[in-house]
């Protein structure tokens, strides 16, 4: 299966990530865009531009073009369009000229697992972080994933609870099918 995990940042994604490697070895690990650009040597402006998100959301599309068939995917194109939507300068970002490409690479995925802020919030900030883009992106996730005014036709499964009952709750749903 090929299985993306999305979320804002600082949700547990990467936490899942490494739950589910473990328990599911045969998979395969593609490490999140962000950090695939950086080590290519993508400077990235602080805080991300749009140019920044979308360069994110190319790789991302590209990823999903490229990966094998039981991969575990740390994003998913739809995790940039929350952050583009959410982003000071949304305006500058043209979400139909992307959403063929998107809808495209989606219908390569079998399950998205959306990783959402719980409340209370399981993990602490630090107070440099953007705690009002976190939520703004959140609340974008939630709104494209659950509720798909965009006609993604991603299968989501919104896990919660700690990195175990959430990894057992993808188990559970892999188990099911």
């Amino acid at each position: 299966m090929r299985i993306a995990v999305s979320g804002t940042h600082r949700a547990g994604k990467s936490t899942l990530i490494d739950e589910l490697s473990d328990l599911l070895p045969a998979y395969v690990t593609v490490e999140e865009p962000y950090h695939q650009l950086e080590e290519e040597g993508y400077d990235f402006a602080a805080p991300p531009s749009v140019e920044d998100f979308e360069a994110q959301l190319a790789r991302s599309i590209a990823d999903l073009d490229e990966g094998p068939r039981d991969v575990l995917f740390d994003r998913c194109p739809v995790d940039f369009i929350g952050y583009l939507l959410a982003h000071e300068d949304r305006d500058a970002f043209d979400l139909d000229a992307w959403l063929p490409r998107v809808r495209n690479a989606l219908r390569t995925l079998d399950l998205i697992v959306l990783v959402g802020i719980e409340q209370p919030d399981r993990i602490a900030l630090s107070s440099s972080e953007d705690e009002a883009l976190r939520l703004s992106v959140d609340e974008k996730m939630k709104e494209l994933l659950l509720e798909d005014p965009y006609a993604l036709g991603v299968v989501v499964l919104e896990v919660e609870g700690s990195s175990r009952a959430r990894a057992k709750q993808v188990l559970e749903h892999l188990g099911s099918l």
